[in-house]
Order: structure tokens, then sequence, then C-alpha cells
């Protein structure tokens, strides 16, 4: 029995073997023993991390790979998740335990699944997996570059992100048209922010909307003090500035008379 890639869940099934294990060997097994793997399919990556000292859990939205993983990981059967992950409280699951995410993520969600990791980023310490290459150099790019944007930002502001490695398409089924990348983000010692959370997100959001305007020009619609647009930060573009200098800037914000 195999499963049949569904093109709706966005399926890309890896077929190849030493990937699979560099992906699970990507994990450090630093502060935590669960790890949740996203949609393992047919379970190409999820006998490697099976085979690491962890509680591995999968959640997967496809019955019908639910119903191989339980018919050929039988030690996983009550691990199983039937569920979307993007549904799902983690709590309901895991309640106050570190969970680790992990998985070879389908393109048409796995913006999504990094913002729901930032979300519980309080109880998700490590997160490692593949995207479309484009999406996982845009989340671990610099400032500077035309690719740095929103999503870099906020999910750099929380953790500290590595490309790791480039895999072509070769080695799914169906190949995708485009090649893939694996990075690994790994939560900060201190991931909060010491700013207003929900302030910032509107900044760098609003920010990157124009991102090719000035800070003056783009950030106008929050309708800031004359004496605050006087500072040099404003003459800069969105992408210009690291995710510190989006820290400061909201402290400047926040603090704003008009």
């Amino acid at each position: 029995m195999s499963v049949r890639a569904k093109k709706h869940l966005g399926q890309h099934f890896l077929k190849d073997e030493q990937i699979a294990q560099q992906i699970a060997d990507s994990l450090t097994e630093k502060g935590y023993k669960t790890v949740l793997e996203i949609g393992p399919g047919m379970g190409v990556l999820t006998k490697y991390i099976l085979k690491k000292n962890l509680v591995l859990h999968v959640i997967e939205i496809d019955t019908e790979s639910v119903e191989y993983l339980k018919t050929n990981f039988l030690n996983l059967s009550d691990r199983i998740i039937s569920k979307d992950f993007l549904k799902i409280n983690l709590a309901d699951y895991f309640g106050e335990e570190q969970v680790a995410i992990i998985g070879n993520f389908p393109y048409n969600i796995s913006t999504q699944i990094v913002f729901k990791t930032l979300e519980n980023r309080h109880q998700i310490p490590e997160f490692s997996g593949m995207f479309q290459k484009e999406v996982a150099q845009r989340i671990a790019e610099k400032e500077g570059s035309k690719v740095y944007g929103i999503l870099s930002v906020l999910t750099q502001a929380f953790y500290d992100v590595e490309y790791l490695f480039t895999v072509p398409p070769t080695v799914f089924n169906p190949p995708p048209k485009v090649e893939s990348g694996v990075i690994r983000l790994t939560r900060k010692e201190n991931f909060t922010l010491p700013v207003n959370e929900k302030l910032f997100y509107t900044v760098v959001k609003t920010a990157f909307n124009q991102r090719r305007k000035t800070m003056r020009n783009s950030l106008k619609t929050l309708n800031l003090s004359d004496n605050l647009r006087e500072d040099p930060i404003f003459a800069k573009r969105p992408e210009q500035l690291s995710v510190q200098e989006f820290i400061s800037l909201t402290t400047k914000i926040e603090n704003d008379v008009i």
C-alpha cells in the first residue's frame, strides 16, 4: 500500500533516505524530549526520528496517510494526531511540555506554520524543516537584502535561524517545480520583546507593505509626530533595518507624543 499525493494538500513525498536522515539529524535534542512531526505522509522522515532518544508524535490531516502510518508504524499508532496543525491548541495535547517541531512542510501552508510557531514560542524551543527554497531563504535572510522582509524580522526577533542545505526537486514524488531548503530555528534565551508585541508586528508589517519607500513614508498611517519622523532611522527603507533597529523604532513609537 502507498499513499497518493494530493495536490490540494500540497503533498510532495520525500523519497531520498539520505536527505530524510539529514533532516532528522538537524534536531539538536537540547532542552526537550518531545517532537511533533507535521505532515509525515508515508513516514520517510518519521522512521529516522524514531531512532532517536525522543518521544515522537505526528500530526497528519490526510486520512489515507493516517491509515498508512497506523499499519506500518505500530509503535507510533497511539501518538498519531489526525488533525490540522494550524487548527489545534498545542496545550490540549502536550500541556506545558516543551515540543520541538519538524517536517517536510506543504508549501501552501508553510508560512502559516511559521507564524503559528511564533505564537507558541513559549512551548517550541526548536523548529526544523523543509520549505520552498525562496521561503527558507527569506526566513533566514539578514537586513540589506531584497529577500529580507516581514517573515525574516518576525522570526529572527524570537529565534536564531540557520539555513542548513538545499534540496533538489528530483528527490520528491511528485517532484515540485522548485528547489527546497531546510532551515533550523533555535529559540533565543530571551524570547520576549522589550516592547509592545502587537505594536512591533504592526510596525514591521506596515513598513514592508511599502518596502520601496522610506520609513518616513511607509509609516505615515501610524500618525507619528513630526519630531519623531525627523529621527535618522526614518530616512532608511525597511529592508535596511536590523531586527534590533525595528525593536528600537517600536520603543520610540511607543513613547511618541503627537
